[in-house]
């Protein structure tokens, strides 16, 4: 089959695709990634082939983060600024689309990658990171965690689908209308609708059905795969860093990945500060806020970025975000994991990985104190946490998420 695959974000949105995309290129299908054009050069390291997509992640990483724990409001910050590049992304995707037998869709192209999909007679599935668009009362909208399990979860799922729904709607006839060049799909349609008598698109959800247990109301399109891991087997590390391993005990990694705060050096400061008491070493990963500070101290080495998969084992804890792919990433290292959420669906998956028991719970950025961390480090380093990491790290590397997509993907056809 010839398989487009669309997807748009940060580097955490972008790697479970190319690790999909390679599973089903083993599988003898071609494949075709469409994300946002920084990713070019990592993408063609893989050998899948790419279409470059306009607009900058970075700038929907600062607006979640400025929206904070707000859902409406971080919904609205993407929706605003995902209608101004709209155009130029459509033109693009659309055409990587053009000879393709199936596509599949992450989270911002749900809707019109569905649309285009239908018009056009081809088969499409949504493969997603987070529980989004299957309503149930056992946890809430990711968007909003604090909100306690049964019909108040239930309500939150099925008000964040309509807001997404009808927020893409109204916004659509004026998209086109900016760009009447463009084969838009003539309407949309909602991929998941009960009340039609089309087939509803398959749901994949590419997380482990340990951290998000499957709920009794989920429909039988909608699957657990299991986390989609990207082997990067021929990554050296730089000298800086092996040496610095080299030098004493496993340190703690940090990494906030694309979350650009205006509060970086508050936070990173705290974070030091917390080293500093707890006696530990670190490794920063510095993503795209670029933070460092003056004088680094001599216990902590600062990093642009390296592969997860292949530091995190070799860290003895992980401070991080709270992300999709970091998660899965940290919770497969057998690692406690600390999580400081930031925005968007952190909250959730921090409270997942101290439901687990694979780390202390999470403490939100704007709460963050030297303190409270220096607590949180220590109680990572305590035997039951780091044995009870270890546990769900075997059973994490135990499952296959792109093996098992793959085969959902075949048998949806």
């Amino acid at each position: 089959m010839n398989i487009t695959i669309l997807t748009y974000g940060s580097r955490g949105d972008v790697q479970p695709f190319l690790a999909l995309a390679l599973g089903l290129q083993q599988n003898g299908h071609r494949v075709r990634l469409a994300a946002p054009h920084r990713f070019a050069e990592f993408v063609a390291r893989y050998g899948v082939s790419f279409v470059p997509l306009a607009g900058d992640p970075e700038i929907i990483s600062q607006r979640l983060n400025a929206a904070g724990g707000n859902p409406l409001r971080a919904m609205t910050a993407i929706q605003g600024y995902v209608s101004d590049i709209a155009p130029q992304v459509a033109r693009a995707a659309f055409a990587a689309c053009e000879d393709a037998d199936l596509l599949i869709h992450s989270f911002l192209f749900t809707v019109g990658a569905h649309s285009w999909a239908r018009e056009h007679g081809i088969p499409d599935v949504s493969v997603q990171t987070f529980p989004v668009f299957a309503p149930t009362r056992a946890f809430p909208n990711v968007a909003a965690a604090w909100i306690p399990p049964g019909w108040p979860s239930y309500f939150s799922h099925w008000l964040a689908n309509r807001f997404f729904w009808y927020g893409g709607k109204l916004g659509y006839p004026r998209v086109r209308r900016a760009s009447p060049d463009i084969a838009y799909p003539s309407r949309l349609y909602w991929p998941f609708d009960e009340r039609t008598d089309r087939l509803r698109t398959p749901l994949l959800f590419a997380f482990s059905p340990l951290v998000v247990p499957r709920p009794d109301e989920w429909g039988a399109h909608i699957h657990l795969t299991g986390y989609f891991f990207l082997e990067e087997e021929d990554y050296r590390p730089p000298a800086a860093l092996t040496d610095f391993l080299a030098e004493g005990p496993p340190p703690v990694c940090i990494s906030f990945g694309s979350m650009v705060s205006r509060d970086a050096a508050r936070t990173g400061g705290a974070v030091l500060e917390a080293l500093k008491m707890t006696g530990e070493r670190g490794i920063f990963l510095t993503g795209w806020n670029g933070w460092r500070p003056p004088n680094p101290p001599p216990n902590v080495l600062f990093l642009d970025a390296a592969p997860h998969a292949w530091l995190l084992p070799r860290c003895k804890a992980v401070v991080h975000h709270g992300g999709a792919g970091v998660t899965g990433a940290g919770l497969r290292a057998g690692i406690p994991n600390i999580v400081v959420p930031h925005s968007a669906d952190q909250p959730f998956w921090g409270r997942r990985v101290a439901a687990l028991g694979a780390g202390p719970a999470p403490i939100p950025v704007w709460r963050l104190t030297v303190d409270r961390l220096a607590a949180a480090l220590a109680e990572a380093a305590r035997p039951a946490s780091i044995t009870r990491a270890s546990q769900v790290g075997e059973m994490i590397r135990s499952e296959n998420g792109v093996g098992q997509a793959v085969r959902r993907i075949e048998s949806s056809v």
